[in-house]
């Protein structure tokens, strides 16, 4: 066979693999509404097995494991009179939202837009492969910024740096969404999914926490490797795949990135001072034995430790001072207003997430209260040691099997909150810690999200490259991120095993095996 008869082949697989991936992903109902049916299949399964005796014994009592039915009337009657409180007392609801009111104020300034610029204007030519990753990968600190912002304009400054501009673009996604759990610094994603792994933990140990940075050595370490894999990628195998594709697209605008103003250099900098300052006196407060952010024994990493029950809160400081200075100095904030609607803007964004959560929350307390998550934990982990498969191999399935559910359902949120009660649990009875899955599930939460046209950002990607190339379709660009794609989950999963080999903490408090 030819190499184009090959190459024709390999394109219509993949047009084949993609229309199947769309057909089924969008019959899928919406996540919140997912999380409605999951609700009601864990009622009917806990009224049909609330007779049923099991040998399997509860690691919480010490008695073999009862499944509670939760369609009787008391069961229903609690339900009801504790429906506030249960949305409420969601762990991801609070941190989330607390949060984000910080970074909006950030991102509302332009802050992190003077950021990112900044960074790209000083890059030297042959580093703009990695540093563009690189910026790609920070912006998940500032929610969507990576994809309004970091994609288009990565286009354009390869385009003036005489380079493919659709290389640019390609690179910049692998660093937004295929990096997607990659940073060097903590973001609003590390509490969120921190609250729905400690909720999945105490389904069978009541008091087990998480710490919300538990993955963060691991994300920063992750940084590098995505760098270094997708400028290996973009230089070596997509960018002299492009030399064949015309650039036919208007860009008599696009020669040129805009430069910053000086008012903007002058928030820059004193942003920069400020959260120096803020961190050295952070460090200054928490270096004596006696400081008030260390425990009663002086520890300062324990669960106990108020530093460790304030990362939330100081994420949000770091981001909403440094802000309000580079608003003050930038000209974009003239009063307490500008910063209220720096929250309010965030906030607004957020609709669509507290919908989800308030149904995820009444999902995962039914499904605690019935003991359903307890028993197929526990039938799971049994299944898995008579088939003794070692733990590396578990864990890289949870890399696979979360990868492929990514392909129909993009929300790391909702995603994490349905497979987070089976997932944790069950490899926790296998001694598995729960830190060590979800950093797991990070990996195969990201690398797909780059080849599925349901990630909601997908067709604006695909239009930001029709500025360029005005054939660009799906099928284009999915097989323009098919190499990234296929190299990160790959060199990603066998990077977390020789990290887990090296014993290097995932993150602050995060063992490895459970207890």
């Amino acid at each position: 066979m030819s190499e184009s008869s090959k190459g024709a082949s390999a394109g219509r697989f993949v047009d084949r693999f993609l229309d199947t991936v769309e057909r089924v992903g969008n019959k899928l109902p919406d996540p919140a509404v997912l999380f409605v049916l999951a609700l009601g299949i864990t009622w009917v399964l806990s009224a049909l097995l609330a007779s049923v005796s099991f040998t399997e014994i509860d690691p919480r009592s010490g008695q073999p494991i009862e499944v509670k039915n939760q369609l009787t009337g008391a069961a229903l009657a609690v339900f009801l009179s504790t429906m506030v409180k249960t949305f409420t007392d969601f762990p991801p609801l609070g941190v989330v939202l607390v949060a984000l009111l910080g970074v909006g104020v950030a991102e509302h300034v332009g802050l992190v837009s003077a950021s990112l610029k900044a960074i790209l204007n000083l890059t030297p030519k042959k580093l703009l492969t990695p540093m563009i990753i690189l910026v790609g990968i920070m912006s998940h600190t500032a929610a969507d910024a990576g994809y309004v912002l970091v994609i288009p304009l990565a286009g354009v400054i390869f385009y003036a740096a005489g380079r493919h501009p659709l290389a640019g673009i390609g690179a910049a996604f692998a660093g937004v969404s295929g990096g997607f759990s990659a940073n060097f610094i903590p973001s609003g994603i590390d509490p969120l999914l921190q609250g729905f792994t400690q909720a999945a933990a105490q389904i069978i140990a009541p008091g087990r926490e998480v710490n919300p940075l538990c993955n963060w050595w691991f994300t920063a370490a992750s940084s590098v490797l995505v760098i270094l894999l997708g400028w290996f990628i973009t230089d070596r195998i997509v960018e002299p795949r492009l030399k064949a594709v015309p650039i036919d697209g208007d860009v008599a605008d696009l020669q040129t990135v805009d430069a910053l103003r000086p008012e903007e250099k002058k928030g820059l900098l004193y942003s920069a001072l400020c959260v120096a300052l803020m961190l050295g006196l952070l460090a200054a407060v928490s270096i004596p034995e006696n400081s008030p952010l260390r425990d009663p024994s002086g520890a300062i990493s324990s669960h106990a430790a108020p530093i460790m029950r304030a990362i939330v809160p100081l994420i949000f400081f770091l981001f909403l001072v440094p802000g309000i200075v580079y608003g003050v100095f930038a000209g974009t904030v003239k009063g307490h207003k500008d910063v209220v609607a720096g929250m309010a803007k965030a906030m607004s964004t957020m609709g669509y997430y507290i919908v989800l959560a308030f149904f995820a929350a009444l999902f995962t307390e039914a499904f605690k209260q019935s003991n359903l998550g307890a028993l197929l934990a526990l039938k799971g982990a049994a299944a898995l040691q008579a088939m003794k498969v070692p733990g590396a191999v578990t864990v890289v399935s949870i890399i696979g099997l979360t990868a492929t559910v990514n392909l129909a359902i993009g929300s790391a949120s909702a995603k994490w909150a349905l497979l987070g009660p089976i997932f944790v649990p069950m490899l926790m009875q296998l001694g598995i810690s729960p830190e060590l899955t979800q950093a797991a599930y990070r990996v195969g939460d990201s690398t797909t999200n780059i080849i599925t046209p349901l990630m909601p950002y997908f067709p604006l990607v695909v239009v930001y490259s029709q500025r360029y190339y005005k054939a660009t379709g799906i099928g284009t660009l999915v097989s323009l991120m098919l190499p990234y794609s296929i190299t990160f989950i790959v060199g990603w999963s066998v990077f977390l095993l020789l990290y887990w080999a090296t014993g290097i903490p995932l993150g602050l408090q995060a063992p490895y095996t459970y207890p």
